[in-house]
């Protein structure tokens, strides 16, 4: 059950940023098309840009780290594989602890932190100036990949525990 909503959340946040990426390419090459062949850029472009960047930057990162793939990931990783068997209960209790550190991070900052400034920018009105777009729409993106964070954080800790009570662990 859990690898098929990880499996069906991977291949969701792989369209969405395929979508992205492919958006942010014809947006950055309509710019250069309208500043240099028409010489007259167009003004949205760097804002759509922008907004694109971010929402691409938030999202990849929480993938990343679903899939093990974030730098501070595989550097933990790495730096216990050359260490610490993978099945030792010192490991396991350093990835949990870890695992924590993120998800409370991601809980605290991302999504608390991050519903504070949607709500915020909603409150006050607050839009772009070339497109006209809610600031809280462009900062949503804080709490959705919090939340992808925290999800995967969860699978991760019970793929973990399951190497723990395969060792002989109580739980």
């Amino acid at each position: 059950m859990c690898q098929a909503l990880r499996r069906r959340l991977d291949r969701i946040l792989e369209s969405i940023l395929v979508i992205l990426m492919s958006g942010m390419v014809l947006n950055v090459l309509w710019q250069i098309t309208t500043r240099y062949l028409l010489g007259d850029p167009s003004s949205v472009t760097e804002e759509i840009a922008r907004f694109g960047l971010i929402w691409l930057g938030m999202l990849g990162a929480s993938y990343g780290f679903g899939r093990k793939v974030h730098l501070s990931v595989g550097l933990v990783d790495e730096f216990l594989d050359s260490r610490i068997a993978k099945d030792h209960p010192l490991r396991i209790g350093l990835e949990l602890v870890s695992l924590g550190c993120v998800g409370i991070f991601a809980a605290l900052i991302l999504v608390v932190g991050g519903s504070n400034l949607v709500s915020l920018s909603s409150e006050f009105n607050q839009v772009s100036a070339a497109l006209g777009v809610p600031l809280g729409a462009v900062y949503s993106v804080l709490p959705i990949s919090g939340a992808i964070v925290l999800f995967y954080s969860g699978l991760q800790a019970i793929e973990i525990s399951g190497r723990w009570r395969a060792w002989g662990g109580e739980g």
